[in-house]
């Protein structure tokens, strides 16, 4: 077993075993818990309903059209998408020399508001409507993978402004398209050779050693499983692992929906009360290209990538040396999740969800 100890003394790269790629990790600045000043933010106070916001119901988009009176979720073709539909791209793309390589990249982009409510976020959003943002995410993937244009379904979320949000009305996005992105086909090609290898799952694996050794568990369900990866760039980064090793979200079960909708609740709360703000982050959900195929390698996953660092105003960027050499982190995956793990699972503020 890895000796913590000595790794928290001392400078250390850690492999990330769904990419193959590096963190150089410093323990030794930094190896009291915490250290600054820690500072409270500012809480913004929203009304329920904003009648200038263009996710709001009944309300005028920015591109002009206008959305339903939606009680529920809402899902629309995003107005200024940054993929279009069109042909599958040619097998063999045209070429200059290899050096100046383009090629069509045909897809659809959508817009998941999340809530009627202008004024939550997911952590503040009852139970069922959550399970009901769960539904959806299955719902689309379905309906768009079921294009033999698309290749590959991201749902993802960036909340608040520092993650470059445009809007604080609660919501997500699709991009679907032909080709798996980057950091996907990096987990495709790792997952693939790992399963070829052993016949199970990498992420099935990973998780019953996380499981076994129990240094970087946040939070757990019947269903899913926090853990702070021994890989994480990001301070307080999550990874949530299905426990049946499922391949996409069409996969799970009733009860496992209800799983997420309690995982993503909980984790997220507690990211509220890290630094008493409403939490920044980019999440997204991985899983099975959706391209025809069996794909027995896939384990479902989420990723969350959270910016703050040592307060609400205090955040970690990738410069320098991360953008030259590789990324770097001082606080070690252990100490972020022991301090997720010891937070409170309590709503910021009393934004109960209204009475159907």
């Amino acid at each position: 077993m890895t000796d913590l100890a000595a790794l928290a003394e001392h400078p250390h790269r850690r492999r990330n075993a769904l990419s193959g790629e590096w963190v150089l990790v410093s323990p030794h600045r930094n190896q009291r818990p915490w250290q600054g000043q820690v500072e409270k933010h500012a809480q913004s106070h929203r009304p329920a309903y904003d009648p200038t916001c263009y996710l709001c119901p009944g309300n005028a988009r920015a591109g002009g059209a206008e959305n339903p009176t939606y009680t529920s979720t809402f899902v629309f073709d995003n107005d200024f998408a940054a993929l279009r539909p069109g042909p599958a791209p040619d097998a063999e793309p045209p070429s200059d020399a290899d050096l100046f390589v383009a090629s069509p990249e045909p897809g659809r982009c959508r817009v998941i508001c999340f809530s009627p409510r202008h004024d939550l976020t997911l952590p503040d959003m009852a139970l069922p409507a959550i399970r009901g943002v769960v539904d959806t995410w299955a719902e689309q993937y379905a309906l768009l993978g079921s294009d033999p244009a698309i290749g590959h379904v991201q749902i993802f979320e960036n909340k608040g402004e520092i993650m470059g949000c445009s809007n604080p009305h609660p919501h997500g996005q699709i991009w679907a398209q032909a080709s798996l992105p980057l950091h996907v086909a990096r987990e495709h090609e790792r997952q693939r050779a790992h399963h070829d290898r052993h016949g199970r799952t990498l992420l099935a694996d990973y998780l019953a050693e996380e499981l076994r050794r129990d240094e970087r568990i946040v939070v757990a369900n019947d269903a899913f499983v926090v853990v702070v990866p021994w890989w994480a760039v990001w301070p307080f980064e999550t990874l949530v692992v299905a426990r049946r090793p499922v391949a996409h979200l069409g996969e799970l079960t009733d009860a496992e929906r209800d799983g997420l909708a309690d995982i993503v609740q909980r984790v997220t709360r507690r990211y509220d009360n890290l630094f008493d703000v409403s939490f920044p982050y980019s999440a997204g959900i991985h899983q099975a290209p959706t391209d025809g195929q069996a794909h027995p390698e896939w384990h479902l996953h989420l990723h969350f990538f959270p910016p703050l660092l040592r307060s609400a105003t205090v955040r970690k960027f990738l410069v320098g040396y991360e953008m030259l050499g590789e990324p770097q982190r001082d606080l070690t995956a252990e100490t972020a999740a022991a301090r997720l793990r010891a937070l409170p699972e309590t709503p910021l503020a009393d934004k109960a969800e209204p009475l159907p």
